[in-house]
Parts: structure tokens; sequence; C-alpha cells
């Protein structure tokens, strides 16, 4: 019988969302987020070779706590079917750019980018666009980033920004609320561990896309008045 993992954690978390459960399986859990904890580790330390950024952090700086935040939620579930973490240089509360690895079975994956940013980090994005959307356009369209992510995802407003006309030439990006890459993880690659592999590579891949928005997010309030 292959020994669980944790897929099969999860899984059985799913079914069985409540604290009774947990708290008799509450082993079973520690072992699962520890291998967890290990994975991010090796992430990071790949990471910070390249984005020297990363070096300070540590793998609990960027998985996220396995309880919900149910206060103000219509579901009560008090747990979390996932294990996720966001490698961003401000750990994983930051408002900033960043990575993101989501383990689910049946629905992981690994993105990246910025979701819902606040309105003057949303203003600053959208200030680069109308700048040099030709670039964001050219790099979505590059055969790495295309063939691997797909299109940019995010919600999107109906009609133009404030301050936009809605025949720019960069609306198609202007309208975005949230700007981000995803790719799927088969359930396979996470039982066997290669996951990693795909995750470390889906990163690079969207480094140029990464670049262009921590370009934008980096620009002070002092320079966004005077542009």
């Amino acid at each position: 019988m292959p020994k669980k993992d944790i897929l099969d954690f999860l899984k059985e978390l799913a079914s069985n969302n409540s604290k009774e459960w947990m708290d008799e399986n509450r082993n079973w859990y520690l072992q699962e987020k520890a291998a967890f904890l290990e994975k991010v580790a090796e992430i990071l330390a790949q990471l910070s070779i390249d984005e020297p950024g990363f070096s300070d952090l540590r793998p609990k700086d960027c998985v996220f706590r396995q309880n919900r935040d149910i206060l103000f939620s219509a579901n009560k579930a008090p747990y979390k079917s996932n294990m996720a973490a966001y490698f961003s240089v401000g750990g994983k509360k930051s408002e900033g750019p960043g990575y993101y690895l989501h383990v689910q079975p049946g629905g992981s994956f690994v993105g990246g980018g910025i979701w819902m940013p606040q309105a003057p980090i949303l203003k600053k994005i959208r200030q680069e666009i109308d700048y040099s959307g030709k670039e964001l356009r050219n790099l979505l369209m590059s055969p790495e980033i295309k063939n691997t992510f797909g299109e940019m995802q995010g919600e999107k407003l109906k009609t133009s920004p404030k301050g936009f006309e809605k025949d720019h030439p960069f609306i198609e990006f202007l309208r975005y609320k949230s700007f981000i890459l995803s790719h799927p993880i088969p359930d396979e690659e996470i039982h066997s561990g290669a996951y990693v592999a795909t995750t470390l590579e889906a990163f690079s891949k969207m480094r140029p896309f990464q670049a262009f928005l921590n370009q934008a997010v980096s620009i002070s309030d002092e320079d966004d008045i005077l542009l």
C-alpha cells in the first residue's frame, strides 16, 4: 500500500473539516506540514541564487496558516483544504508581487504576479502599463511565457479605468485588477516530489513578468507626483 502523503492528508481534511478530526490527526498534519516546509526551503534556496532578496526569508515566512479566517466568511469550515506558500521579498503578507505555490488534490498550481493590489499600487501598475505597455505585451507573447502560462489572468473592469480612454493602445491590460500567471501541476508530480523542479522552472520563466511588476510598484510616491 503506497505511503500516504500531503494530497492524501488534504483530501481527508476536506472530507472531515472539523477541529475534532484535526485533533485526532494532529501528528499526520505536523508531518505533512514539516515535509511541505522542507520543499519550500528547497525552493527558497534556489530562488535566492538568482534573486538575493529572498535569502533572508525562512520557509515559515512564506507558508500560510492552515486555519481559515471564518469571522466574516459564510464558509465556516475551520481549515483550508490546501497548503500554499507565497514567495515575496516582504514575506507572505507583502502587498507587492510574488511567486505562489498551491497544493490541493486535483487543483495544484504554480503562479505569480499580484492579486487585487490596493488602489495606490494598482495605480502605479497602470501607470507603468501606460508608459511601457508594449514591453508587457511583448513579454506576455514570448514563447516561454505564452507556452507555459497562456493568457494573463485576473479580474477585469468592464469599462476603462478612470483617467484612461477606451481606445488606449494598452486598454486590454489597463482593465485588469489582478495580474496573474498560472500553470497547473498534476497530482502525480505532487506525489513524486517533482513539483519542486516544475515550480522553479515556472518561476524562472515568469521572472521578466515579475520584474515588470516590481519596476511598477517600486516607483516612490515622490516619483509618482513628478510623472
